[in-house]
């Protein structure tokens, strides 16, 4: 089993090596490096497919599909010239604007959706004004992470820890978690406009030329128009709805997804899978291969463990370590793995009596959701912004993204450690 271990844990390392360097794309590396843990017996196939999280995958394609022939509609157009109209088409304040609407679309969403609504919308918009994608596209991701930490909906971690921890409520999220996100936000909205301000500059004439434009006219087609909306309202209020109807968030968004495609006929069928981002479904299968690897050896249960027993049972430190590590190690392995090691370990903790145990939840929440943030690979909404720039012929590279967020995640982490001693201690 040690030999096993050495082995998972070289071939993890090689992996992510080789998708910082960006020299092979990183679906590849991915795909290759879960096919090497299953092919040199760290992990056997069966329990290979048991850790690839099919209700990611599910809701991911679903949404891209409703997205992709919301899209042909000209929807999205509409809602990118009506939000720069109203932002008078200065690109800095569209910036603001965006980032706000994805925060709170994420926080009662889910971000993986809600980023999938807003980057068509940011493509219309900087091709109007000819500016660079990449700071609206690095500033959503940001956004939609710290949103998405808000609700219990709002990201993977959070459905995780709620469907562990019966008492903790949907408002027991929102009491507990949306202030210190609305902090969060409020620091970090200032700094993307310090960081981006000079960088997305437009001339007069493309903002008086995007005044004059009549924003009706991109509508295209109405009554698809009206199929789509119809579909995606019902989809929303399934988000909302799913445990109280004890479904999953993929099912309702695949159930939406293919009752649209029943509303729009086999055409609109084969050109909706033609744009699902395949590249991103094979990445995440991979990084969720790749990862299994280190959990059935061992390796992430036993650094949980070693690093709760370094604070000897001390509420305030294991929160503190709960958090800085959950952070750290979420923006660099995927989270939802990570969430599933530590919830068995920190309800272990309340079993042999440590004291304030509600607190740790709200750490393992903060960090990894807000550890997302940290890289490219950290949290789902990051991989999906990032397929659909490259395929706008705008990557964002690896190196491109950490230089923001890590130093914005850090930000965020230490004033949720504040938080949480002003708070609970």
């Amino acid at each position: 089993m040690e030999q096993q271990a050495i082995l998972a844990m070289g071939i993890f390392l090689l992996t992510y090596g080789l998708i910082i360097t960006e020299k092979i794309h990183r679906t590849i590396v991915a795909t290759i490096g879960g096919i090497l843990m299953v092919v040199l017996g760290i992990v056997d196939q069966e329990s290979a497919l048991h850790h690839i999280d099919f209700n990611t995958l599910g809701l991911l394609i679903g949404m891209m599909i409703i997205v992709n022939i919301t899209a042909e509609t000209g929807l999205f157009t509409y809602m990118a010239l009506l939000a720069a109209k109203k932002a008078k088409g200065d690109p800095v304040r569209i910036l603001v604007a965006l980032v706000l609407i994805t925060a709170v679309g994420s926080a009662f969403l889910d971000n993986v959706t809600t980023v999938l609504l807003m980057v068509p919308v940011t493509f219309s918009i900087t091709r109007q004004l000819r500016v660079n994608p990449i700071p609206f596209l690095i500033t959503q991701i940001i956004a939609s992470n710290i949103g998405g930490t808000a609700t219990l909906i709002g990201d993977p971690p959070n459905i995780m820890i709620g469907s562990a921890v019966k008492y903790l409520t949907f408002m027991a999220f929102i009491n507990n978690l949306a202030p210190i996100v609305a902090i969060i936000m409020a620091i970090t909205i200032p700094i993307f406009v310090f960081l981006f301000r000079k960088h997305i500059q437009t001339t007069p004439e493309l903002k008086r030329n995007m005044m004059q434009i009549d924003e009706k006219e991109v509508i295209t087609d109405r009554k698809l128009l009206t199929k789509s909306l119809c579909v995606l309202g019902l989809t929303i209020v399934g988000f909302f709805l799913h445990q109280l109807l004890h479904l999953e968030s993929a099912t309702v968004a695949l159930a939406g997804a293919f009752v649209l495609l029943s509303l729009t006929g086999e055409h609109a069928m084969e050109k909706a899978f033609t744009k699902v981002e395949w590249t991103t479904i094979f990445f995440f299968i991979g990084l969720f291969v790749l990862v299994s690897g280190l959990v059935e050896t061992g390796i992430i249960s036993k650094l949980a463990v070693a690093a709760i027993e370094l604070t000897g049972g001390n509420p305030v430190a294991t929160s503190m370590l709960i958090l800085w590590l959950s952070a750290i190690a979420s923006a660099f392995l995927d989270n939802i793995p990570f969430v599933a090691t530590m919830i068995p370990m920190i309800q272990e903790m309340g079993i042999l009596g440590v004291e304030h145990i509600e607190p740790l939840w709200w750490s393992l929440a903060l960090g990894a959701c807000l550890g997302g943030n940290g890289t490219l690979i950290g949290a789902s909404a990051n991989l999906i912004v990032a397929g659909m720039s490259a395929k706008e012929g705008h990557p964002i590279t690896f190196m491109t993204f950490m230089k923001y967020g890590f130093s914005l995640m850090i930000i965020s982490i230490s004033l949720s450690s504040i938080y949480i001693y002003v708070r609970f201690y």
